[in-house]
């Protein structure tokens, strides 16, 4: 059997040589990289040192210590990557660090790391020179062992194999086919160009941004191939960076089901694989949230060995707005819900040794990887930990990418141009033509700067002139197609500038974004480009329709209008209503059917916020009164308490909120939660401190109950119980809340009920009555006191802002009017709401509005445009926004 060896350059064109030689046939064919050619002749069990090999081998050197000049930056997470890049050049440009030495400390350094490195790998993985050498020493047994070599569409060769070369001419036939570079004269063998058809002519298009380059180039892929002009495998999309269009070709080629193959791989981000990785990097770097360790289990539940045993429903009992950032807050909250659980279930054993590990952060990498990832996500993360410190996770597994899985040979390819220059195809589009890219800047190198070093020395062949030869490579082999893709615009909006690269004959033609295509990519193209069809579609012809009626000045379905007596809206109606829906249902009708009619919710926007929202506060103070008035009665009694007694309750009551809320809800980083306490703490004193004087025998609740279907248990002597009915007068409307503060005489003649707000008084805050409508919660107290205390005890209701530095109480004028006032705006909301009027009030224009993304874009236009109509259906229902 004769032996001959092939040579060439990128894992596209070995992929292609490989399928080539399978359907040729061949035998005896042997398919190298110049640096597997030499591990071949050199033997034994050597082979070329990898990036797996050799920044464990970097790391080691740089932690012997020992430097001066590199001992600043010895230990920064990106320190190993740019030695690994220096050290990557100086032995592709051949050069000797030990000679170099004598010159500057900085290359007398950088020889001392590659001692260190070479001495660190394992055996028989050897630097590119050193194994050049290898192979130098064994050139008498390459007619055995190579054959006739041909380095087939290598567009250059690095000064380091040239002497390897130069030796291997003498003994074996060595030719280069298809060189291209001009300036081989160093070449020893023989060159040989194959012949082919000319190159086609170049077209040049403008695109409007990146992700508008990447959907032509899907239609132009699709067009050659269902047109029958070209196979799969005769089409290439190139760009010398990827980056930008990956992400873009990912989601577009998927929707597309087009046969496109990534010969640089697919971001491993993309896989399930990928993202076990990233949720446990999640809560390494950035804390034991309950959203990252719930994401964590679904990915490692079944496929680690630490969560073999762990119940499917460890999670219940578990309050899902808890934040749980501390280990001991997890103990607690889980004590608690398993007291809670009605099975005998307990995670506990399985779940808190997991969560101390990973409370011990990037320090535990390495063993919560091994205990809490499959085997493929294992491998995975063992290579990320591999390139850059456990600190840096996020952004070694971006870096990180996976083979997808596509045969070259039965499929288009997008890649970097170096990859398609070895492995050229008749079809190319070459995205990204600007200047920036087309060619790319040559940067100076940080370790090797040129005053240390001529850059012409360390990088003999610069990015620049790479890409010039790529182009020039691939425009000349492209015999049936080539199309030059540019981007006026960037991802972020800036203007680009044309690649000096682009022939100045060519036309231009400018494709816009919204431009009818002769052939679409996808499903989705085609019904852009086709309204006749896309107007068969029932979900875009209801979009449309949506559309159209938010811009005309009458009331459509799209506003909210429905049918009369809606079942769903007679529910919500009829269910026990609260001062928050009661707001919704008078200030926004729509958001009360969103709300309460078909359960929308807004998703909370921070798992662990800055600063508390104002409904928060608001509860956070309550919570402080609640516990702070619970623990000074029945003795000695809120009305006879001291100051210093208030205040020491006050202190307890906080210190027990402190530790508790977390286990309940979100809570901010401990110093701001610290701070925020204290300023609740501070509002909270102010209320309890209103009053100085009561009379004989009055007792004081918070937070008292009613309404509350299922509280039916008598607690803490309650002048009522928690589950007791309460109707809004002149209608049927159960209402249920908690009276912020409640005040009974001894003798029950006389009650008193405050609604406490932590804002800042606002203007004419006497006049307040029903506050059109937002300000519910002394008339819903009065109407509670009034049925559930026997004797028809005389009410006091008053409202306190406890934000102003000195808070005034504003009490109710006329009680008595003020409920008929609020039964008589309920009843025409609700005749508004079960006549099919549920429509947007004036709270849809507040910014606080938890519906508002569910609202047409710009909100104040699409209202203003809809006021009449809106008005004219509302009616009388209106005058609510007038009252007082």
């Amino acid at each position: 059997m004769k032996r001959r060896s092939i040579v060439v350059e990128g894992p596209l064109a070995f992929r292609t040589a490989r399928i080539a030689a399978a359907q040729r046939a061949e035998s005896g064919l042997q398919i190298f990289t110049l640096p597997l050619l030499a591990a071949r002749l050199a033997g034994g069990f050597n082979r070329p040192a990898r990036s797996q090999d050799l920044d464990p081998a970097i790391r080691a050197a740089l932690e012997a210590g020992g430097l001066t000049e590199l001992e600043g930056i010895r230990q920064l997470p990106g320190t190993t990557r740019s030695i690994a890049r220096t050290f990557a050049k100086v032995w592709q440009a051949d050069l000797d660090l030990e000679r170099l030495a004598s010159r500057n400390a900085r290359l007398a350094e950088l020889a001392e790391i590659e001692r260190r490195v070479r001495a660190n790998l394992p055996a028989g993985v050897l630097t590119p020179r050193d194994l050049r050498d290898a192979a130098l020493a064994r050139a008498a047994h390459a007619p055995a062992t190579l054959g006739s070599i041909d380095i087939d569409q290598v567009s250059e060769i690095a000064s380091v194999w040239r002497p390897l070369l130069a030796t291997l001419a003498k003994t074996v036939p060595l030719a280069w086919r298809n060189s291209g570079t001009s300036g081989a004269n160093w070449f020893p063998g023989q060159f040989v160009t194959s012949d082919r058809e000319m190159a086609a002519g170049i077209s040049v298009v403008s695109c409007a941004n990146p992700r508008a380059e990447a959907v032509e180039a899907l239609r132009w892929m699709r067009e050659l191939i269902t047109s029958g002009r070209a196979r799969p495998d005769e089409i290439a999309i190139c760009a010398t960076a990827t980056e930008d269009w990956d992400e873009h070709f990912l989601v577009l080629v998927a929707d597309a089901d087009l046969p496109l193959h990534f010969s640089h791989g697919v971001p491993v981000l993309a896989s399930r694989e990928g993202q076990a990785c990233a949720a446990l990097a999640d809560v390494l770097l950035n804390g034991l949230g309950q959203d990252r360790i719930r994401r964590l289990f679904g990915h490692a539940a079944g496929r680690s060995r630490a969560l073999a045993d762990l119940p499917a429903n460890w999670s219940l009992g578990l309050q899902p707005g808890a934040a749980l950032f501390e280990i001991d807050q997890w103990q607690r909250a889980l004590d608690e819900a398993t007291g809670r659980r009605a099975d005998a279930g307990d995670p506990r054993p399985v779940v808190m040794p997991v969560l101390q590990l990973l409370a011990s952060g990037p320090e535990a990498a390495a063993q919560a990887g091994a205990m809490l990832l499959g085997t493929a996500a294992r491998a995975l993360w063992t290579e990320a930990l591999r390139r850059a410190p456990a600190e840096g996770l996020e952004f070694s597994l971006q870096d990180l990418r996976l083979p997808d899985g596509r045969d070259p040979g039965a499929s288009a390819v997008w890649c970097p141009a170096s990859h398609l220059a070895g492995a050229p195809r008749p079809w190319v589009r070459l995205l990204g033509m600007t200047s920036r890219s087309w060619p790319r800047r040559t940067a100076e190198d940080p370790l090797i700067p040129a005053h240390i070093l001529p850059r012409s020395v360390l990088d003999p062949d610069p990015v620049a002139e790479q890409d010039r030869r790529a182009f020039a490579v691939i425009t000349n082999q492209a015999a049936r197609g080539c199309v030059l893709s540019r981007s006026r615009r960037n991802a972020q909006g800036g203007q680009l500038s044309a690649s000096p690269l682009i022939p100045q004959s060519a036309s231009l033609q400018i494709l816009k974004r919204a431009r009818i295509p002769q052939h679409a990519f996808s499903e989705a193209d085609r019904l852009l480009a086709r309204p006749d069809e896309a107007a068969a579609s029932p979900a875009l012809t209801a979009a449309d329709l949506c559309w159209r009626n938010w811009r005309r000045p009458i009331v459509t379905a799209h506003d909210g209008q429905v049918r009369a007596d809606h079942p769903q809206i007679v529910r919500a109606i009829n269910d026990i209503q609260s001062a928050t829906s009661l707001r919704l249902m008078l200030r926004d009708p729509l958001a009360f059917v969103w709300r309460y009619a078909l359960g929308w919710r807004a998703v909370p926007a921070d798992d662990q916020p800055l600063t508390l929202d104002a409904r928060a506060y608001g509860e956070l103070v309550h919570e402080l009164l609640k516990r702070t008035v619970d623990a000074l009665e029945p003795m000695p009694g809120y009305a006879r308490a001291s100051r210093e007694e208030i205040e020491a309750a006050l202190a307890a009551s906080t210190e027990t909120v402190r530790t508790h809320w977390p286990l309940e809800r979100s809570a901010p980083p401990a110093l701001l939660w610290k701070h925020t306490l204290a300023a609740a703490a501070q509002l909270a004193l102010k209320a309890l401190t209103l009053d100085e004087t009561f009379q004989p025998g009055t007792r004081s609740w918070t937070e008292l109950a009613f309404g509350h279907a299922g509280d039916g248990v008598m607690a803490h002597d309650l002048p009522w119980q928690p589950d007791a009915h309460v109707t809004i007068p002149g209608t049927e409307v159960r209402i249920r809340g908690s009276i912020d503060r409640l005040d009974l005489t001894g003798d029950r003649r006389g009650v008193r009920v405050s609604d406490y707000k932590t804002g800042v008084e606002p203007r004419r805050a006497e006049e307040i009555v029903l506050g059109r409508g937002a300000e519910l919660q002394r008339v819903i107290y009065s109407i509670a006191v009034s049925q559930l205390l026997p004797d028809n005890p005389r009410v006091i209701a008053r409202l306190v802002f406890l934000g102003s530095e000195e808070p005034k109480p504003y009490r109710l004028p006329d009680v008595d009017q003020a409920i008929a006032e609020l039964g008589g705006h309920v009843t025409a909301a609700i005749t508004l709401l079960r006549g099919g009027h549920a429509l947007p009030g004036p709270d849809a224009q507040e910014e606080h509005n938890d519906f508002r993304i569910a609202l047409p874009s710009s909100p104040a236009t699409y209202l203003q445009l809809k006021n009449g109509a809106f008005m004219r259906a509302f009616g009388g229902f209106a005058r609510v926004w007038g009252c007082r």
